[in-house]
């Protein structure tokens, strides 16, 4: 997306680099900012044109001036957010490594106590939604440490930026053109809408579109506000689990064993099958006990690492929390820190 004067920016800097025999470094370092701030430069008012066609194609499709000249105010070019978008980390971890540091004993503890502080509010919510208020704790305490990490960026800025980087541009605009419409139904202000680098927003981390499609106004104060409505939080992240599939008499999985031999083009959550039926091919409870005798669940074999890792056997809510967040770890992280808040140590 850089024009043709970043290039020749960038041609005259690998050509100065020919004479570094003779020349002294700070010449090359005057010579690299130099570029490096004609690049930003650059860059920035692209960037702002960009902007003011984006706001032109809001106008036709119907928002209204007042809010583009709210939610682009103070709008900017986050490089940030495109450098995390290009380099998000690949983590070489088993699930045995990764449980200590995503649920130490401390989270695990806050936990239970977040949940017994909010524990009349929980219940209410879980009734009424169908899902157990550890799971929404565990949810809440996963992605936010409790709401107390939301994420700093504002968030027309940094889907503005990731949608003008273009590698995803009709993803990151169909995603601004919903935060215009939380905007413009008034549930928050601009300066107020802060995430993460990608947009993900409040204590839900909701992205706009599923805060269109799943945020809940409990408190009914006419706003759906998942950044400091506790009522709003809880009932958001509930209604999205009962949403898509979430059972209310089963757990989300169990750590179980293998037996020697296992065909292993059975595991995956494409296969379902009875427990009974898991049973009858080898498989345990992890200390080595047999399954539970109820027939009427349907649970596949999930080898999130390799057989000599943590096996799971997953109920439907492990694929209702992959709906949430698709990888494997996550669903784990959330299913042991619920568990720990069922059996505190």
């Amino acid at each position: 997306m850089l024009t043709n004067k970043i290039k020749v920016a960038g041609l005259a800097l690998c050509l100065a680099s020919s004479f570094a025999l003779s020349a002294p470094a700070s010449a090359f370092q005057e010579t690299d900012d130099k570029a490096k701030k004609e690049s930003s430069e650059d860059v920035n008012q692209q960037f702002a044109t960009y902007v003011e066609a984006l706001k032109a194609e809001a106008i036709e499709s119907g928002y209204k001036q007042d809010t583009l000249d709210k939610a682009f105010a103070k709008v900017k070019y986050y490089e940030r957010a495109v450098e995390l978008d290009k380099n998000q980390p690949e983590f070489k971890l088993t699930l045995d490594t990764y449980l200590p540091r995503a649920v130490p004993d401390w989270k695990a503890e806050k936990a239970l106590e977040k949940y017994n502080e909010h524990k009349e509010l929980l219940e209410k919510v879980g009734k009424e939604y169908g899902v157990q208020p550890r799971f929404i704790v565990a949810l809440w305490g996963i992605e936010t440490n409790f709401g107390s990490f939301t994420g700093g960026f504002d968030v027309v800025s940094a889907l503005t930026t990731l949608a003008f980087d273009g590698r995803r541009e009709e993803f990151f605009k169909k995603q601004l053109w919903e935060a215009l419409t939380i905007i413009e139904d008034g549930h928050i202000e601009p300066e107020q809408m802060k995430g993460s680098w990608a947009g993900a927003m409040g204590q839900t981390q909701f992205m706009p579109s599923s805060f269109m499609s799943y945020a809940v106004d409990y408190d009914g104060d006419g706003k759906k506000d998942i950044w400091g409505s506790y009522p709003d939080v809880f009932a958001s992240a509930a209604n999205y689990l009962s949403s898509v599939g979430w059972k209310d008499d089963v757990t989300w999985g169990r750590q179980v064993q293998l037996p020697e031999g296992f065909d292993e083009s059975l595991a995956g959550l494409d296969t379902k099958k009875k427990l009974g039926e898991w049973a009858d091919l080898g498989v345990t409870r992890f200390d080595g006990s047999e399954l539970p005798s109820r027939g009427d669940i349907d649970a596949s074999i999930v080898i999130p690492d390799d057989k000599e890792g943590r096996v799971y056997l997953a109920y439907a809510n492990y694929d209702a929390l992959m709906r949430w967040n698709r990888s494997h770890y996550f669903v784990a992280a959330v299913g042991y820190l619920s568990d720990r808040i069922r059996f505190p140590r």
